[in-house]
């Protein structure tokens, strides 16, 4: 089976998806489904090495912003557009994908959305173009849901399957603003009708786009996430003094802020002694003045110095951060659609405290990794905490049975298996209503 992945990079920092992408097309091509990842917009950052079968950048993301703010730019011929979807030239711009405004942003999703309709249709059909030239393809995978405006000249050149990938794009979509929020949404919904099957990272995400697109049970499955465990393995758990740490993107969505305070609370209550604080993961040039908010209220509590802040570590570095920890915690402030990191953090046995919602409580369902806390609320937050860091006992059985339990359920080859079950199943379509299993 010959299946191509069209994913969007992000050009200077790693990104879940991204990550989550690549180690699966590395997967489906050792169990022997020929897998091409083709990156769309920008190039991929990934903490490992990229799929050997990377294609050059296609719908790059300066052709898409020329095309949808100069009309000349909608007719000018191939060679021309390939010299801008150079990828040092991508990576170089990129840097300033944090200055797009709001109105950019949902103006591009929105004409993206409209597939042939839209302001970028030479670059769909330079990007169908590329795919017969590549071969025919058995299915063509698509990353996220804001891809499903490819899906029908997709079907209609290239008469095959288009599969969609639901990874947590509900909050981008909200995030657009009015009117580009609820237009957007709208066009989602009648994409949605071009893509013949959806596959959620999580039961909980199925279940939240099924309702949000207004999706019928059989156009939605759920294949969890899985990582790579190589490298992982029991943490070296300091408990004197213990760490609570923070690893994903170091911004306000994914609540490092929260964090900053609650550890400021846990210092103040002085019931645990000399604890350390270690945030790591992605930063952009737009996220920097954020984390030096987050120092600067540190340093006027008085604990700046109990605190470590580490940027854009490497795979084996992340790895060793991890093992670094006693708890790990990602207090997100919305309801996130999978969460890599838990997964990561109980693949080296440390116990995880996360929000009552969202993907979390069936993750930890699954491990019996963790606890949870009531989301956006401090309080519990710290004392949720503090009961795992005071009872040395519990944390140590909670991180080795979720480590035990990621071998088991979320490894890369368990979500490879099921992303090929449904491969497999594509082709003679059933009922394919959402189940919590790893595959469908």
């Amino acid at each position: 089976m010959r299946v191509v992945q069209l994913t969007p990079g992000t050009g200077n920092f790693y990104c879940g998806a991204c990550v989550r992408d690549n180690a699966l097309a590395h997967e489906l091509n050792a169990l022997g489904c020929e897998t091409l990842t083709v990156p769309l917009y920008l190039p991929m950052v990934t903490d490992e090495p990229a799929d050997d079968g990377m294609q050059p950048i296609l719908f790059g993301g300066l052709n898409v912003y020329l095309q949808e703010k100069i009309a000349l730019f909608r007719h000018t011929p191939r060679w021309l557009d390939k010299l801008f979807d150079n990828p040092k030239l991508l990576r170089k711009l990129s840097d300033r994908a944090g200055m797009t405004s709001a109105k950019e942003l949902g103006e591009m999703t929105l004409s993206s959305l409209k597939g042939m309709d839209g302001k970028q249709a030479k670059e769909i059909r330079h990007l169908v173009d590329w795919l017969k030239e590549y071969g025919h393809p058995d299915i063509v995978l698509l990353s996220n849901c804001l891809l499903s405006g490819l899906a029908k000249q997709i079907k209609a050149e290239l008469g095959v399957p288009v599969l969609n990938t639901l990874q947590g794009e509900d909050g981008y979509l909200d995030s657009l603003g009015d009117p580009y929020s609820d237009q957007c949404w709208s066009a989602l919904r009648h994409v949605a009708n071009d893509v013949d099957l959806f596959i959620a990272v999580s039961p909980y995400y199925g279940e939240t786009m099924k309702s949000r697109m207004s999706l019928p049970d059989h156009k939605v499955v759920a294949v969890y996430n899985g990582i790579k465990l190589d490298g992982y393995g029991p943490s070296h758990r300091p408990d004197n003094p213990p760490v609570l740490g923070y690893f994903a993107r170091l911004y306000p969505a994914k609540g490092l802020d929260q964090l900053v305070d609650t550890f400021i609370r846990l210092k103040e209550r002085k019931s645990i002694p000399g604890l350390k604080l270690k945030a790591g993961g992605t930063a952009t040039p737009s996220d920097e003045k954020f984390i030096r908010e987050q120092k600067m209220k540190l340093d006027a509590a008085g604990f700046l110095q109990d605190a470590e802040f580490v940027e854009n570590l490497s795979h084996e570095d992340k790895i060793e951060f991890l093992k670094s920890l006693t708890v790990l915690s990602v207090p997100t402030a919305y309801a996130e659609s999978f969460g890599l990191y838990v997964v990561e953090a109980l693949a080296s046995g440390v116990p995880v405290v996360q929000p009552a919602e969202g993907a979390f409580p069936d993750l930890i369902k699954e491990t019996g990794g963790g606890l949870l806390f009531k989301p956006r609320d401090t309080e519990d937050h710290a004392d949720t905490l503090e009961k795992l860091l005071l009872d040395v006992t519990l944390a140590q059985e909670m991180g080795e049975r979720g480590r035990l339990e990621v071998n088991e359920k979320f490894t890369v080859r368990k979500m490879a298996e099921g992303m090929i079950e449904v491969f497999e199943r594509v082709s003679a379509p059933g009922d394919y209503s959402i189940q919590a299993a790893a595959g469908v």
